[in-house]
């Protein structure tokens, strides 16, 4: 069968969320009255296994659906990621109309962030292991939030900037550092204190990741271990380091490495490096030598035995109740938009900067 759109990798509450949207619009004449579309929790390489099954001009995917180069070929094709990090796909933007989601889960990560950071700095795994035995004596002292301790977020987009906010509103002193410091100082103005990633280090109590990520070598983003052993080795106090964005930017060996030496004393990661090859491994799918795998699988095994002031996820902190509902409404607007305009493209397109 042809379909207008399919949309890949719908799982859960969201496939519900775009069904919803999808049936509105349509009622709303936003969306043709005949408009055929497909809501599959299939990645795109899943889809396209079944013999004679084809895509459509125009579809949505998340980070596991893999586009084939044939799809690129002809008239120019019309992808939508379902996501704010769009780095899976960016290759994809010489070739088609492309765009991704901009403000769904702004404040879903944001909160992920405090979280781990409410949890590290309160060694919350010691202390509720610490009521087995009633032990009141010889657990750590938790770290307060107060303006004596600085925080500081690097990369403050939409995300990093919403951080930022609750950061500040927890009492800490907080600072920013982002290689577009000049473009987002002139649109945030005295509300966002800049400073060097030097100097960021050297005085950093706490490090919150709010980094995008840039695989491509030439681009001036990119940032693929921008978190290097260089950079901490800078670091003049322990550090409390979370990452709620992209694992790729610190590897889970340094990030090991650093946390038995006691330079990091809290771990918070809703991100890991490689994540389809390391979530593979983790479900006993494939073996590996690969070292940040097996770093990545050690520090998730510390948090589970709550044997170490580590937290981890599996890249949810997109999943707010609100983000969920948000992502299908913001999914669907690019699909009016296209319909709008001609099936020309979209309002903003990758690169956007």
């Amino acid at each position: 069968m042809h379909y207008d759109i399919i949309h890949f990798e719908a799982l859960g509450m969201e496939s519900q969320h775009l069904e919803n949207e999808i049936q509105a619009a349509i009622k709303n004449g936003q969306l043709p009255a005949q408009h055929s579309y497909l809501v599959t929790s299939d990645r795109v390489q899943d889809y396209l296994a079944t013999p004679g099954t084809t895509l459509p001009d125009i579809i949505t995917v998340k980070a596991h659906s893999k586009v084939p180069a044939s799809y690129l070929q002809g008239t120019r094709k019309n992808v939508i990621f379902r996501g704010a990090g769009y780095d899976s796909v960016e290759y994809l933007a010489p070739d088609v109309n492309l765009t991704s989601l901009r403000e769904y889960c702004i404040n879903a990560v944001a909160q992920t962030a405090i979280k781990f950071l409410y949890a590290t700095a309160g060694y919350l795994n010691c202390y509720t292991e610490a009521i087995k035995t009633f032990n009141r004596q010889t657990v750590p002292s938790f770290v307060e939030l107060c303006p004596q301790l600085t925080a500081t977020v690097f990369g403050v987009g939409r995300i990093g900037k919403r951080i930022y906010e609750l950061l500040e509103s927890n009492g800490l002193t907080v600072q920013a550092v982002d290689i577009r410091e000049q473009e987002l100082s002139e649109h945030y103005g005295n509300s966002v204190k800049f400073v060097s990633a030097k100097e960021a280090m050297q005085t950093s109590d706490i490090i919150v990741s709010g980094m995008s990520l840039s695989k491509d070598r030439s681009h001036p983003f990119y940032n693929v271990g921008y978190f290097s052993e260089e950079l901490f080795s800078i670091a003049t106090k322990k550090l409390i380091f979370i990452n709620v964005t992209r694992g790729d930017i610190a590897s889970e060996s340094l990030l090991l490495d650093l946390y038995k030496k006691g330079q990091i004393i809290g771990l918070g990661l809703d991100a890991f490096g490689d994540e389809g090859g390391f979530a593979d491994f983790i479900k006993g799918n494939i073996a590996t030598q690969n070292t940040n795998h097996l770093a990545a699988k050690e520090l998730v095994e510390m948090s589970l035995k709550r044997t170490a002031n580590i937290y981890v996820q599996p890249h949810q902190g997109f999943n707010g109740d609100v983000a969920a509902a948000a992502k299908a409404f913001e999914t669907i607007k690019h699909v009016i938009y296209w319909y709008a305009h001609g099936k020309q493209g979209f309002a903003e397109q990758i690169p956007y900067y």
